[in-house]
C-alpha cells in the first residue's frame, strides 16, 4: 500500500471528480473549469486529461490524503493505469465543487443571463430592451436558482418564464436558412449554437451544412455579422420570413 498523504485541511480545498464503486469512493482532485467541459466531452482523451488533473494519484478522501491502495483500485477497476482509472471516474462519476468555486460560477452564469436576457426580449410596450439593473433585480425578485452545471443559454427560457410574473417580456423573431460550405460548417456550427438551437441541420455528402433557425431581431446583425467575419462572406444567408 502507498503511504498517507496528510494535508492541512484548513488551508486546501480541493475541487474533485467522485466515483462510488463496490462500497468505496474513489476521488481525482481536478481542474474544474476542464473537469466539467471534459465530463460533457464524454470520451476519453489523455491528452487533455492529463492537463486537468492535479494529481495523478487515486484517493479514498483527498481531502484526508488517504489514497487508494494499487491493490484496490486493480481490483475495482482491473486496471492499475491511473489515467484510466481517472478517466472511468471523471465519466461515470460525479464532480464535486467546492462552495467557493461553485459561488463563483453561478456570478458568471448570473452576469451571461442577464446579457443574454438584455439582448433577446424586450418591453413589450417600449420595445426597447429592458436595464441590465431591473432585469437582475427581477431574478432577485423570483429567486431564480442558477444551475452552475448548465450554460446560461440553457437556462434563459427558464428564467423568462419566472421574470414574466414581475416584469414583462416579449421577443420578435426572424427565421433564417444558412447555407455553409464544407470548409466553415464546423466552425459556423459551434458559432449558431452559441446562440440558439437550429430548428433543422442538413449535412450534405461534400460536408455543407443547410441550417434552418429562428432568432430574436435583437441579435439578427451581431449573429449574422459573426457569421459573415469568421467565414469572410462565405455563407447564404435567406430570410425564411
Amino acid at each position: 500500500m502507498r503511504p498517507t498523504k496528510t494535508f492541512d485541511k484548513e488551508k486546501v480545498s480541493f475541487n474533485l471528480a467522485r466515483l462510488k464503486k463496490e462500497g468505496s469512493n474513489f476521488e481525482v482532485v481536478v481542474d474544474a473549469d476542464m473537469a466539467i467541459a471534459y465530463a460533457k466531452l464524454g470520451r476519453e482523451n489523455m491528452e487533455l486529461l492529463e492537463e486537468l488533473l492535479k494529481s495523478e494519484e487515486i484517493f479514498f478522501d483527498a481531502h484526508k490524503g488517504e489514497l487508494a491502495s494499487e491493490e484496490k483500485v486493480k481490483a475495482v477497476f482491473k486496471t492499475d493505469d491511473t489515467l484510466k482509472v481517472a478517466n472511468i471516474i471523471l465519466l461515470d462519476g460525479e464532480i464535486q465543487l467546492t462552495s467557493e468555486y461553485r459561488a463563483k460560477l453561478r456570478e458568471e452564469k448570473k452576469n451571461k443571463l442577464i446579457e443574454l436576457i438584455h439582448k433577446t426580449f424586450v418591453d413589450p410596450k417600449t420595445k426597447l430592451p429592458h436595464p441590465i439593473t431591473r432585469i437582475e433585480n427581477a431574478m432577485e425578485e423570483v429567486k431564480f436558482k442558477i444551475d452552475e452545471f448548465k450554460t446560461a443559454e440553457e437556462q434563459v427560457m427558464e428564467a423568462v418564464k419566472k421574470l414574466r410574473s414581475v416584469i414583462a417580456l416579449s421577443t420578435e423573431t426572424t427565421k433564417f436558412q444558412i447555407y455553409v460550405p464544407s470548409n466553415f460548417a464546423a466552425k459556423v456550427y459551434g458559432i449558431v449554437k452559441s446562440f440558439v438551437n437550429p430548428d433543422k441541420e442538413t449535412w450534405g455528402n461534400d460536408g455543407s451544412l443547410v441550417l434552418e433557425l429562428e432568432i430574436s431581431a435583437n441579435l439578427q446583425m451581431e449573429f449574422i455579422d459573426k457569421l459573415n467575419a469568421e467565414t469572410h462572406g462565405s455563407i447564404d444567408v435567406k430570410s425564411l420570413d
